[in-house]
């Protein structure tokens, strides 16, 4: 199993917007192949700082999703959003 952690700042105004477009994306994205589950996470300190925690099979179910037409559909209207750009890290639990 991979986690992948995205850190997404977004402008202000626009966070009930990401918001919105999570809450709708969120069926579609662990309806995806090999995805085990997905969540939002919102920084306690600055609350225009988001993290997604998503958790795969294997780094080839991630990547599929981010080939899919879900993500192509998802990723466009949430970058739109961004202060800044995002970061991301494709992770491995370590026991």
């Amino acid at each position: 199993m991979i986690t992948r952690i995205v850190k997404m700042t977004f402008i202000e105004d626009y966070i009930p917007n990401f918001v919105d477009i999570f809450d709708i994306a969120k069926e579609k994205i662990q309806n995806s192949k090999g995805c085990i589950d997905v969540e939002l996470l919102q920084d306690k300190h600055n609350k225009n700082v988001f993290f997604t925690y998503s958790h795969w099979e294997t780094e080839n179910d991630l990547n599929n999703y981010k080939d899919s037409k879900v993500f192509a559909e998802i990723w466009p209207k949430t970058t739109s959003l961004f202060l800044k750009d995002a970061e991301a890290w494709t992770t491995t639990k370590i026991n």
